[in-house]
């Protein structure tokens, strides 16, 4: 094969792989939407004052009600730990936002099936716990007043603007706000704002996926992977599944076609769930906890989310593999050999019909201005 042929199938294959997650990306976004749009951000402070449970709980469902983008999640935790929040709280939202949220979920069972998207939402909470303790342990008050005076200086990061901003609808019953002209205002801005946030990382999942589906041999991923070595591959995979995503750079849901890829390649099933978790310790955001905390809490923060990532999705397969959950095929939905009238086109037709509806309401109520505070 040709590098000119190569490279032709590998975008082939990204641009199917992108109509075959079509629906469950605008699906996904606009649930999410909806939350947003009917949950304020103003009481995030005074809800996380602490790194107790009931704090964690409500900041995982704090999380998951917002958006997945995981530099707007970044860049809020800060915002509401300069604001007052616990600073482990403020941790557990982020990780929530890109671990626990709708449009992820849909993702996966789409691509790669159910037990993924279960893993997924039993080992979110565990990684919130095991980071807790891990902070608590390493975390000295010393640490978090230094944070705090460097967070204060307000540096600047990435989509800032987004995670600042708050369309949510506050008056009425939930359906009276979710149903109302304002609700749907809100509802537009969020899906139209939060896509335009993440499409970069979606696409540069599906390029990265495209190659190494089309050019790197199955055995490589084999050997790499331990694939012959059962037992050590459950150990390896939650080790180096993280230190793929790191240096992958893409995170948010443009990860799991990234995922599929490395399933079907060998990696064990905690591999895969530590790559998921790992989209906020990719090296742009690494750099960003730098720019926010300081290089002391930043390391501290990229070496306890490692370490919670990688046990928390050890946990998981144990417990999976325990109750007979993990697939024993390596059949994770990659790419369509082509583009037919099946339930997929149609129902991308439909979605694309509403995020449309969407586009157009957001045009007519001010989005191209908010657009320019984004960043």
């Amino acid at each position: 094969m040709d590098l000119v042929t190569a490279l032709g199938h590998a975008l082939w294959m990204a641009l199917s792989m992108c109509w075959e997650i079509l629906w469950p990306l605008i699906l996904g976004f606009g649930l999410s939407a909806v939350v947003q749009a009917v949950v304020s951000k103003s009481e995030m402070t005074n809800l996380l004052p602490n790194d107790s449970p009931k704090s964690l709980a409500i900041a995982c469902g704090l999380g998951a009600a917002s958006s997945s983008c995981s530099y707007a999640a970044v860049a809020l935790a800060r915002s509401i730990f300069r604001k007052g929040a616990d600073f482990t709280a403020a941790m557990a939202f982020e990780l929530a936002s890109t671990n626990l949220v709708a449009e992820l979920t849909i993702i996966i069972i789409v691509l790669m099936g159910w037990q993924f998207a279960a893993a997924e939402f039993v080992g979110g909470p565990l990684m919130v716990v095991l980071m807790a303790l891990l902070f608590r342990l390493f975390l000295s008050r010393k640490l978090v007043a230094e944070a705090r005076t460097q967070a204060d200086k307000g540096l600047k990061g990435k989509m800032e603007g987004h995670a600042e901003m708050d369309m949510s609808v506050t008056e009425g019953s939930f359906w009276q706000r979710i149903t109302s002209k304002n609700g749907f205002t809100a509802t537009s801005q969020y899906f139209v704002m939060d896509l335009l946030a993440v499409w970069k990382d979606i696409a540069g999942g599906l390029l990265i996926e495209g190659a190494l589906a089309a050019l790197v041999p199955k055995d490589f991923w084999m050997e790499f992977f331990l694939v012959s070595h059962p037992v050590a591959a459950k150990v390896w995979g939650p080790i180096v599944g993280p230190i793929v995503a790191v240096v992958s750079f893409v995170c948010s849901v443009g990860n799991i076609p990234l995922a599929a890829v490395l399933w079907n390649g060998g990696i064990s099933f905690g591999g895969v769930i530590a790559f998921i978790y790992a989209d906020l310790i990719v090296l742009p955001i690494i750099d960003i906890y730098r720019k926010y905390y300081g290089w002391k809490v930043a390391g501290l923060i990229v070496a306890v989310f490692y370490v919670a990532m990688a046990l928390a999705a050890l946990l998981i397969e144990l417990l999976f593999d325990l109750l007979g959950l993990i697939p024993s095929q390596r059949s994770a939905q990659i790419v369509e050999t082509s583009i037919s009238l099946n339930y997929t086109t149609v129902l991308n037709v439909i979605f694309l019909a509403i995020a449309f509806l969407l586009a157009i309401r957001f045009l007519k109520t001010g989005g191209p201005k908010m657009l320019a505070q984004m960043e």
